[in-house]
């Protein structure tokens, strides 16, 4: 191993509300290191994540930090929610101290070949589904990241023989520089403004996008979006082989759309694959995820009956696009996890019928005059809330110009915006949360605000 974690005294600096350092801490502590646990939020708020840890040797400080933990530890593992300019990472900087991440140790540990997935939006879908056909194969498949559980505590089970697929968002990535690797195989989905509220402008969210190619070698996969402009521009930047995927070109080489058919090209062999019309999940947004997940599970070994399998029966993740229920004629529509402006428009040009778009929330620094765009072009009505309701009302109203619609309305509350919509709505509707806006100036969490969506739906 490349690490000794016996014995160290090591701070883990973020549990989190959703236990996002539960896993680095439940395997530091069972390799026998002396871990203290610190988070500012109190014992109450974690009480879920802490629970997750009954049993195991650790110390917790909560309710704030102390120096002493950041002056007198071996090693600081921070979690990817910490932000980049807190005090007491700089502490451990000054005092010394490593500083570490858990994406980092797994990257250093995991003796299988990675298949690693970033992007804007699409991240999470083009993850499952490459693990769905992998899984196909019989080739013992692990799916984590920022997706679902840590892997750091199976890595006792992992085989050089068994295939990882990570999802890895921007803030896992820009620490993963430090450790001069890159997965095996990477996806790139696509790059538009987000989480500017933590990174300073869009060059900097772009250098942290860019580590999953940039300590690739020779023998290594870089598969990327054609149809992105953005990565077009980073070929020149990758050291491996470079397979694109587009719904619109024709490609030597890598997946693209030709008719019903998704054709894999490589190495002047094409493998078709009749099934497009079969594919469940709606919207050109995701047929593009399909092709991603497709070229990089063929790489990885899958086949087109495997391929054609998993694609075909796939339903989609819970909160992106996701159908509730019809309810006289009117179809409700779940996509809680369209947390940018980009992938909110991709939901809204996914439906021929008229669209009834409930949207808004915590502004992370992103531009929406694209969004209201769309809004003015593919939607019949808009119910804002959060923050940023005034921001984007303003913005629609300027590029509906003197249409009648969309109609507009701002809504205090969740449930009222739901009410409004659901009036509104008429046979051969369809009613569309996607907030184009994360969730925490009203929700704990996406996930929580597509809950609160569908049980509204459920009952009606």
């Amino acid at each position: 191993m490349q690490y000794e974690f016996k014995n160290k005294k090591i701070t883990v600096m973020g549990l989190g509300l959703f236990g996002g350092g539960v896993g680095v801490a439940q395997f530091l502590a069972r390799q026998g290191a002396r871990v203290t646990v610190t988070d500012l939020r109190n014992a109450a708020e974690l009480s879920s994540s802490i629970k997750q840890l009954e049993g195991l040797p650790i110390s917790y400080k909560l309710g704030g930090h102390s120096e002493e933990d950041f002056i007198n530890a071996d090693m600081v593992i921070v979690n990817p929610a910490v932000p980049k300019n807190s005090k007491f990472i700089q502490i451990a900087r000054n005092n010394h101290i490593q500083i570490d991440t858990e994406m980092n140790i797994f990257f250093k540990l995991c003796p299988a070949p990675i298949i690693g997935i970033t992007g804007s939006n699409g991240k999470s879908t083009t993850t499952t589904l490459t693990g769905k056909i992998l899984e196909e194969t019989q080739r013992r498949t692990w799916i984590g990241g920022n997706i679902g559980k840590s892997l750091l505590g199976y890595l006792e089970e992992m085989k050089p023989a068994d295939i990882v697929v990570l999802e890895l968002s921007s803030f896992q990535l820009e620490e993963l520089n430090k450790t001069g690797k890159s997965p095996h195989i990477s996806i790139v989905t696509n790059i538009s403004p987000n989480h500017l509220d933590r990174h300073a402008d869009m060059d900097e969210y772009i250098q942290a996008k860019k580590a999953i190619i940039l300590h690739q070698d020779s023998g290594d996969y870089a598969i990327l979006n054609y149809d992105d402009p953005e990565l077009r521009e980073w070929e020149r930047e990758c050291k491996g082989h470079v397979l694109w995927y587009s719904a619109n070109h024709t490609l030597a080489d890598g997946a693209f759309v030709k008719s019903n058919d998704i054709i894999i090209s490589m190495n002047g062999q094409n493998t078709i694959i009749p099934c497009v019309s079969r594919v469940k999940i709606p919207g050109m947004h995701n047929l593009q995820n399909v092709l991603a997940a497709s070229c990089a599970a063929y790489l990885a070994g899958a086949r087109k009956q495997h391929i054609e399998k998993a694609i075909t029966t796939f339903p989609g993740l819970e909160h992106r696009l996701e159908f509730v229920r019809e309810v006289n004629g009117v179809k409700y529509y779940n996509d809680s996890k369209a947390t940018t402006p980009k992938s909110s428009i991709a939901a809204i040009t996914a439906f021929q019928a008229q669209v009834i778009l409930i949207a808004g929330g915590y502004d992370k620094g992103s531009s929406f005059e694209e969004f209201a765009g769309a809004c003015a072009q593919h939607t019949n009505a808009v119910i804002l809330i959060g923050k940023t309701a005034g921001k984007i009302q303003e913005l629609i109203l300027k590029k509906k110009g003197t249409k009648e619609t969309p109609l507009i309305f701002l809504q205090k509350t969740f449930e009222e915006a739901f009410k409004q919509a659901n009036s509104l709505a008429k046979a051969g509707d369809v009613v569309l949360l996607s907030p184009a806006c994360a969730s925490y100036d009203m929700f704990l969490n996406y996930e929580e605000r597509g809950k609160k969506f569908k049980d509204m739906v459920k009952a009606l």
